[in-house]
């Protein structure tokens, strides 16, 4: 049997290509000999890794775990392995996990950290490294993304809340600096004005983290100002989990009090009392669709860049209620 076919049928990526029995047949082999492949040696043969580089900005975030399942989920089948970084949103720290990432010969990057204005990614398109963003969009239409819809999912949460009664709804907004954030932000402004209810710029409270304490401090400063409003659009989960801080520090009633809604639905918020009305991404999905991608950009040198925008769902739980009282 010639090298390059029993090479071809211990490659998982290129097995498809050898006579099933024969594969068979060098498979079994190489178990019995305790064969096993060094993808170092490879990728200085082939100048093919099969590794991808998977850019997160937050490991301690619950909605990372399914999208980075859905991306193993497809990569493993196909023959790649990912290299998971994790960069705490720090500049510098992203460049240099990348750097790192690129000097291990990943094929391609799958990246979550993306902010409006991002020079690194820019900067990767121009070096020719094939880039997917996940969550998050860059300015640059040129890149593709795999993300959520997120102005249809602010805008069910709003419709929710005036079905409900709600006139008065502050929005928690995520950093004006991501695509989630600046997106949502707008998506609520504008369903405000389409169900005709109170447009207050003063109950739109910025937050510059997607974090239990920056939705913990934005939340009171809007109840230190005194301002009136029976419910709150969190930018995300993370924020919503620092309203309920707020309620158990202030003795507020939710949603007696004050209604809640999250976006994400991450893992777990279905436990907390009351368990939080949520916006589901389907982060599985999020993963899966990137991953997909990047191999079809890996495979296919005339590939062009797509974007893909998923479809979202409120999932409605009990920190959602009509309001108690009227307010103007």
């Amino acid at each position: 049997m010639h090298p390059a076919t029993a090479s071809r049928a211990l490659n998982p990526a290129t097995r498809p290509l050898v006579n099933g029995e024969t594969a068979s047949r060098v498979v079994r082999v190489a178990e019995r000999l305790g064969y096993r492949p060094n993808p170092i040696a490879r990728s200085l043969k082939t100048s093919r890794s099969a590794t991808v580089g998977l850019v997160i900005p937050d490991l301690t975030n619950p909605l990372f775990p399914p999208i980075v399942r859905g991306i193993e989920d497809v990569l493993g089948p196909a023959g790649y392995n990912a290299w998971l970084v994790n960069t705490d949103n720090d500049a510098d720290r992203e460049e240099s996990l990348v750097d790192s990432l690129r000097s291990r010969q990943v094929e391609g990057l799958i990246v979550a950290t993306a902010r409006l204005q991002h020079p690194l990614l820019d900067r990767l398109q121009a070096e020719g490294v094939r880039t997917v963003l996940i969550n998050r969009r860059t300015a640059n239409a040129n890149l593709p993304s795999v993300t959520a819809d997120d102005a249809t999912g602010i805008a069910t949460a709003v419709a929710h809340l005036a079905d409900l009664g709600h006139r008065r709804i502050a929005h928690l907004a995520g950093p004006q600096n991501t695509s989630t954030g600046l997106v949502r932000h707008r998506a609520f402004v504008q369903a405000l004005r389409d169900h005709d209810l109170d447009d207050d710029p003063r109950l739109i409270a910025a937050c510059t983290l997607w974090s239990e304490d920056e939705g913990a401090r934005a939340l009171r400063e809007l109840l230190d100002a005194g301002l009136e409003f029976t419910a709150v659009i969190a930018g995300n989960d993370l924020l919503a989990l620092g309203c309920y801080d707020v309620f158990a520090e202030r003795g507020i009633d939710c949603p007696r009090d004050l209604s809640v809604v999250g976006f994400n639905d991450m893992p777990f918020i279905d436990k907390l009392r009351p368990p939080l009305t949520s916006v589901r991404v389907p982060h599985y999905e999020v993963g899966s669709e990137a991953a997909r991608m990047l191999l079809d950009a890996l495979q296919d040198p005339d590939w062009h860049a797509r974007s893909v925008l998923l479809p979202l769902t409120l999932i409605r739980r009990q920190s959602t209620a009509p309001p108690n009282r009227t307010v103007a």
